[in-house]
């Protein structure tokens, strides 16, 4: 076997010429290059073309397609060039670095200078020009999961216009509710039908902004392709799920907890909350007096009037929503020292004011 190698194969290395090996290893190192530039702008072009218009996506693809033109238009007459052959190796490695120069330049171009091209040609759209200078983004569309179509408070939040954009229904959350609407177990049966009511709903109610996506992924689990498709189209998960929610947050995938939006919601002061207030004017009603809370919300203490410019514990005991605002009720705290009372310190302000 070392015989056959030394009389066949070494000959062959021998007879090969430096410019050849040289060639070759300027052509893997420019592939590697190429390669790693083609991979970074696909990553780039796949953030961007959902947030960006076409319009600017076509501009900096002219701006890529002119450089391109140039360089090639440039290298051409070193092509024609008559060059010995140990110098031949030169031609192919000028035609790649310049495409590669240009054709960076040439994007680079398009996407600095397209505001200044559309307006040339007569765009006048305000909303395109924000979002190309960065000033202004596209809502992310909203990815809507089994347990959030079941709940049904997605209306309530596009109703209210907390919500932005799209609303993207996967196909396999239609699949997932229309197993659970054939389901022979009563309560599951009933959750399917509820969850294909509410989309129902929804699409009757807003037309276009609810799509759904037939894209189907091979992962096993709903949730995976779930979040899958929310990090491929850059959306928004919106849940009632909180392991689903904490894994998509750990994935640095955006997720939308409506049980957490519920209880960012809440209101200020809660039955049972004590607060530390100053009681500073008479109520309207006999023995009353008034005192705000941090946020201005006002406090009607029944019980009070004698103690009005004083400091004192007062424990929330209702609420009502009127048109000028919110009115909280609340009494008067037993004192920590009064006999055969065993209360917690009070809070000063509202923080930290709900029982949890």
């Amino acid at each position: 076997m070392t015989a056959l190698l030394s009389e066949r194969v070494l000959p062959l290395i021998n007879s090969l010429e430096r410019p050849w090996l040289l060639l070759i290893g300027v052509g893997v190192v420019l592939g590697l290059l190429m390669g790693l530039l083609v991979q970074q702008v696909r990553t780039c072009l796949r953030a961007e073309e959902r947030q960006l218009p076409w319009d600017i996506l076509l501009i900096r693809a002219a701006g890529l397609s002119l450089g391109l033109v140039l360089a090639n238009l440039l290298v051409a007459p070193l092509l024609l060039l008559p060059l010995p052959e140990s110098l031949q190796w030169i031609k192919p490695v000028a035609l790649a670095l310049a495409n590669l120069v240009l054709g960076v330049t040439g994007l680079t171009v398009g996407q600095l200078r397209g505001q200044a091209l559309r307006r040339l040609l007569g765009s006048t759209s305000s909303e395109t020009l924000l979002l190309e200078e960065g000033l202004v983004q596209r809502s992310a569309p909203k990815i809507l999961d089994t347990s959030a179509a079941i709940d049904g408070r997605i209306g309530a939040l596009l109703d209210s216009g907390l919500l932005e954009g799209q609303v993207i229904i996967p196909q396999v959350v239609l699949d997932e509710l229309q197993t659970l609407a054939d389901s022979g177990k009563g309560e599951k049966r009933s959750r399917g039908r509820r969850g294909l009511d509410n989309l129902s709903a929804l699409r009757r109610d807003y037309g276009r902004r609810i799509v759904t996506n037939s894209t189907r992924y091979d992962d096993e689990t709903v949730d995976e392709k779930l979040l899958q498709l929310t990090s491929d189209s850059s959306g928004i998960l919106i849940t009632t799920d909180y392991t689903l929610a904490q894994v998509g947050r750990l994935r640095n995938i955006q997720v939308l907890s409506l049980s957490e939006l519920v209880v960012a919601l809440r209101p200020e002061a809660q039955p049972g909350d004590q607060f530390t207030l100053k009681l500073v004017r008479q109520g309207k009603e006999p023995g009353q007096a008034v005192a705000y809370l941090e946020d201005g919300t006002m406090v009607v203490v029944d019980g009070a009037k004698a103690l009005i410019g004083r400091s004192r514990n007062v424990t929330i005991t209702g609420a009502l929503q009127t048109n000028s605002g919110r009115m909280v009720f609340g009494q008067l705290s037993p004192e920590p020292d009064s006999p055969g009372t065993s209360q917690p310190p009070p809070r000063s302000g509202n923080r930290g004011r709900r029982n949890r």
